[in-house]
């Protein structure tokens, strides 16, 4: 890391042409070359803005109103175009899919380089040379979209790092990922920040796992606004990131509602380095005694049955085979596994668009394998884990609207319904915007308020807080388990947030390559360290603090906690009704 800035705003200021505010006002940032940059902040904060700028897709892609200086690599964006910019800043985005152009993985690597008319040879070598780097050479040959996530995003990288740009810009680059490949890749990017000697600019706002690794500096944006730029240590030991919507990590979390005075700490933002001393261990202790223990929920009758499904995608290996699954009435499930062991394919099945070669569904005890996806949709709601795919109207009230106005109520009903769900999901004050201007965040939440508008008996949400700072995220799931425990609505969850899964379901399953591995409650599924492992999980930072502190039980010291925030927010989704 030098002195030497690589990237320098001063006083930038940026207003989209559709928008009546700015985005962002007064952006003074330096960054050197050879650091490690965070941008975090709550969603709408103008993070993202912040790196379309850096990247060059502002003004170029999306015009505006665009004041200050900016200079990249010492040059002017406005001054070079594009493509020249392109050969600063390499930019991998949160959704991989959306920039493959290859047919197969080696030719999407390849892609910048043969751009470039560089010669065949060099072209072989140096996507062996990524491919190794990256630990894809076994994927060469398939197609980019047949690939796991983890898979897909080290294409993505390989593609953008071939070319040699000194500056790496990652969007959320944890998005969709299990907790196995999470960690894996902040290790990789920790790998290239060594050993490519790059500049690196991380844009999200799941900061526990992104100081998995050294990060330089922090930079938190809220209101288009910087409002820290500081070492992490420093941002922790302060209460800046929770009264921003953001979520700290629930250690420090932990340590701080426990009375622990974590400005004597070292290392804060490195859980692995971190030592407390006999009167931490005490303060912990101390807290988790005084601490009720959870409630226990009681099982129902059935609402979902899935009974010897067997299917295969064309070509490939069977993936169920005589497989069996229940889920009962009023249940908070989470279905957690790592990258390509069935999860989405299984929701599929349950919602009708894939078919099984054998087995039978059941909803609530009567055999609906016939029905078409219309008919379990008027029992099951859906949120895929890419919103774009849901999303088939302009304006963000009359998506959320279309549900019910397929249903025939009248107008004035519909416009109470969408407003009140548009207030439960965050969305009230974007209700007259268009799709086009929302993240992938906030597009996630128009689909879940889609959902939820229809009041389904069963919900079904495929990464749920994909994209959601912890202002969205807690109040989205916070209504969730509201409706579950008033209204007794059954909600399954695809994650692989582990604190979600413990902060919510009531049961998890496991699976692997088809397959239920367990099937528990979150706390048992989290401290069986073979599950763990085969099934590319992660323990609880709760769970590593509490053993720090020579806990007796460290998943109830995670249990206790968790339950006792959550019972701090009660109410909060209620008042939304």
């Amino acid at each position: 890391m030098s002195d030497k800035p690589i990237i320098q705003f001063s006083d930038i200021s940026f207003q989209y042409r559709s928008q009546e505010e700015a985005t962002l006002h007064h952006i003074n940032l330096t960054i050197n070359k050879g650091e490690t940059v965070f941008i975090t902040g709550p969603s709408g904060s103008g993070k993202s803005t912040l790196g379309n700028l850096i990247n060059g897709v502002i003004p170029e892609e999306f015009p505006g109103t665009l004041s200050g200086d900016l200079t990249i690599a010492g040059k002017h964006p406005s001054e070079v175009d594009l493509t020249d910019l392109s050969f600063e800043v390499g930019t991998v985005l949160q959704d991989p899919d959306a920039q493959f152009v290859g047919l197969t993985v080696a030719e999407d690597i390849a892609f910048a380089l043969e751009n470039d008319a560089q010669p065949l040879s060099v072209l072989h070598e140096k996507v062996a040379e990524w491919a190794d780097h990256l630990n894809v050479k076994q994927q060469l040959s398939k197609h980019p979209q047949d690939l796991s996530g983890g898979q897909k995003q080290r294409v993505a990288l390989a593609g953008v790092l071939i070319d040699n740009e000194p500056i790496l810009l990652l969007d959320e680059p944890l998005a969709n990922l299990d907790p196995a490949a999470g960690r894996d890749s902040m290790k990789l990017i920790n790998w290239l920040v060594k050993n490519q000697n790059l500049t690196v600019i991380i844009i999200d706002h799941r900061i526990e796992e992104v100081l998995q690794i050294p990060i330089d500096r922090m930079v938190v944006l809220a209101d288009g606004q910087i409002i820290a730029d500081d070492q992490p240590d420093q941002l922790l030991k302060s209460n800046l990131l929770l009264t921003n919507g953001l979520r700290e990590p629930l250690y420090v979390t932990a340590l701080k509602t426990a009375g622990v005075a974590v400005d004597h700490l070292e290392n804060l933002a490195d859980l692995a380095s971190l030592k407390l001393d006999k009167g931490d261990h005490a303060k912990l202790n101390s807290w988790m005694a005084a601490q009720p223990a959870p409630d226990v929920p009681t099982k129902k009758q059935p609402i979902i049955e899935v009974k010897q499904m067997t299917f295969g995608y064309p070509g490939e290996p069977q993936i169920f085979d005589q497989f069996n699954l229940t889920i009962h009435q009023g249940e908070m499930v989470a279905l957690v596994g790592k990258n390509g062991t069935g999860k989405t394919t299984l929701i599929n099945l349950i919602t009708g668009f894939l078919k099984p070669t054998s087995g039978n569904l059941y909803f609530n005890q009567t055999d609906i394998s016939d029905d078409s996806v219309k008919q379990r949709a008027s029992r099951i709601g859906y949120v895929l884990q890419d919103p774009n795919q849901m999303i088939s109207k302009t304006m963000i009230f009359d998506e959320v609207a279309l549900g019910l106005q397929l249903r025939g109520l009248d107008p004035e009903t519909i416009k109470k319904q969408v407003f009140e769900t548009l207030k439960i999901t965050g969305l009230y004050p974007y209700r007259n915007w268009p799709i086009s201007a929302l993240s992938f965040g906030q597009k996630k939440r128009v689909t879940i308020a889609a959902a939820l508008v229809l009041q389904p008996e069963v919900l079904i949400l495929d990464e749920p807080t994909a994209g959601q700072d912890l202002a969205h995220y807690s109040q989205m799931m916070d209504f969730l388990h509201h409706l579950n425990q008033t209204q007794g609505t059954t909600v399954l969850m695809v994650t692989h947030d582990m604190n979600l899964m413990m902060a919510y379901a009531d049961r998890t399953i496991v699976l692997d390559q088809g397959q239920v591995l367990e099937d528990a409650t979150p706390g048992k599924v989290l401290t069986n360290l073979d599950v763990i492992k085969k099934a590319h999980l992660a323990q609880l930072s709760l769970q590593v603090l509490a053993e720090k502190a020579d806990a007796s039980d460290p998943i109830t010291f995670a249990e206790k906690f968790i339950a006792f925030e959550r019972s701090n927010r009660d109410g909060e989704s209620a008042s939304f009704i």
